[in-house]
């Protein structure tokens, strides 16, 4: 469900008891961007969970199960393209 922030605002109390009965979340939106979202409890401790897991990952930790044991090396990166052009004044030739 997407709720602006503002329509939100004046509806806090009732959205949270909506996260709190159904699970659903509900994405906070301001010009149509998705800013925040307001999740149930049980999905805050598997997005935090997952969280953990990825910081283990970084600095080395325990890999879970069916993952590969180090990541994917990253391709090099190519240099910035560069941009080759020629200001011409109105009138000009050659």
């Amino acid at each position: 469900m997407d709720v602006p922030v503002t329509e939100a605002r004046a509806q806090f109390a009732d959205l949270v008891n909506r996260v709190a009965y159904t699970g659903e979340p509900v994405k906070l939106t301001r010009r149509g961007r998705v800013m925040a979202a307001l999740v149930s409890p049980e999905d805050l401790e598997l997005l935090e969970a997952v969280r953990a897991q990825r910081a283990d990952l970084q600095v080395g930790g325990t890999v879970p199960p069916g993952q590969p044991s180090r990541p994917a090396e990253r391709p090099q990166q190519q240099p910035p393209m560069r941009i080759a052009a020629e200001y011409r004044p109105p009138g000009f030739s050659r």
